[in-house]
Order: structure tokens, then sequence, then C-alpha cells
């Protein structure tokens, strides 16, 4: 199997220009599935942090950098929406979360912040002793001994997996696109048709500037405190090697 990425296949929510180069670097298997993007495209292409391959190895030679409060010392380990990337060398700490088009862009957080981090309920399953386990969109497993529906919100605190805040998938809810034609835009779920079949429920979004339809899966609940920070850094092009 290659170990190299061609530009123009990498998927849409990736930060990478598409045309400056042949190839970019591939993700390692991981959080995310074929969506991750590999750790040392964020350091080197969004965050401008290291030139190369060879100083992001260095850099997380050191365990600098955090990754939903964990040291990472894998530049190919993929990176997804919601994560949490810190440097608390530089008391710097970034959520990734959509922009216009649903990239994958970095908001800039304080470190209280960046103890938790959201994650969309896409599975559960009953588990020995009567609890309940969650799947989330990141891979991330949770055991909870309280209800959730899938399509729900949780906050997870990165440090004991405990579910700290709940945010129910339900018409009135607050949620941003993460992907298709409307990625990144943020609005009130105003409708939920449900499909008969297997195709997917359609929803409907109210924002500031009118409502758009998109599928359920394309949509994260989210709350007030995902949307207060109003910088973040964006995508540009750079080197492979």
């Amino acid at each position: 199997m290659s170990n190299h990425q061609k530009r123009l296949s990498v998927p849409k929510s990736w930060p990478v220009e598409r045309k400056t180069d042949v190839f970019t670097v591939k993700a390692r298997a991981g959080p995310h599935g074929e969506a991750g993007v590999p750790l040392v495209i964020v350091l080197r292409d969004v965050l401008g942090y290291v030139d190369s391959k060879k100083e992001a190895r260095y850099a997380l030679s050191q365990d600098a950098i955090l990754v939903n409060g964990e040291p990472i010392n894998d530049e190919k380990r993929p990176i997804g929406m919601f994560d949490i990337v810190g440097f608390p060398g530089r008391e710097e700490y970034y959520r990734v979360f959509p922009d216009e088009g649903g990239r994958l862009s970095l908001t800039e957080i304080d470190a209280d912040a960046a103890d938790s981090r959201l994650g969309k309920v896409v599975g559960k399953q009953q588990v020995k002793g009567g609890e309940t386990q969650l799947s989330l969109h990141d891979g991330t497993n949770v055991v909870v001994d309280e209800e959730y529906s899938t399509n729900d919100s949780v906050v997870v605190d990165n440090e004991d997996k405990s579910v700290v805040a709940h945010f129910p998938y339900e018409e009135g809810a607050l949620v941003t696109a993460v992907s298709g034609n409307h990625g990144g835009k943020i609005g009130e779920l105003v409708d939920i048709d449900v499909t008969l079949g297997s195709g997917s429920n359609i929803v409907t979004v109210e924002t500031d500037d009118g409502e758009f339809e998109t599928v359920e899966e394309y949509v994260f609940v989210i709350d007030e405190n995902f949307v207060d920070d109003d910088s973040s850094e964006t995508a540009s092009g750079g080197d492979d090697e």
C-alpha cells in the first residue's frame, strides 16, 4: 500500500492546496477514518510551526504537542473535527472546527476549554453490567449510565473520559454543518424529516442568512460556547518533504 496521498483525491475537508504538488502526506489508520488529516499537515500547512516532516517528528519527540490531552509522537496521527490540539509550552490550544465549505480549521480556545472535547453519538450498545457504551464520531467509546440518543452530542473529559455535558439532538438545537455544500454554517435545527427505509433523514437549519437543507449525518449539535471565538487559522499550501 502506498505511503503517499495524491492531493487531488484528498477529502474536501483537508486543509491543503490541491494543485501545488502531486502528493501530500497520507494519514495512518486511526480516529476519524478517511476524513482524518495527518497531524503534520496541521503543524505545517495550517499553523506554520514546522517546515518539514523531520521538524514535526522532532517536536513530537519532545512531548510538546497534545491531542485531546495526550502527548502524540506520530506525525501521521489523524486529526479530525472537534479534536483539541494543544501546545502547553506556548500556552496555545485549538479546537478543530469547520470553516466555510467544511474544511478543517483551528479555533483558538483557552486552557480550561481544552480539557474536554465534543463528540457526536453515532451508535450505542449495552455492555456487561447493564451500562450503555456510546460510540462517538471520532472512534471513541464512552461507557455511561444515563440515557442518550443517536445524533446527540456529548462533551467528554479528556482525562477520565467522563461525560460532562449533553446536547440533545432535537428541533430547536444549535447545530453546525461539518460537510456538504453548507459545511461551516451554524444555525437552529428547525425540522427533522424522517426518511423511510435506508435513506438519510433530511434536516432543515435556519441561519441568519436563511434556511438550508442537508442530511442528518452532516450536522453536529453544539452550544454557544463553541461559537464565541471569532479567531481561526486556515490552511495554506506547503511542501511535503
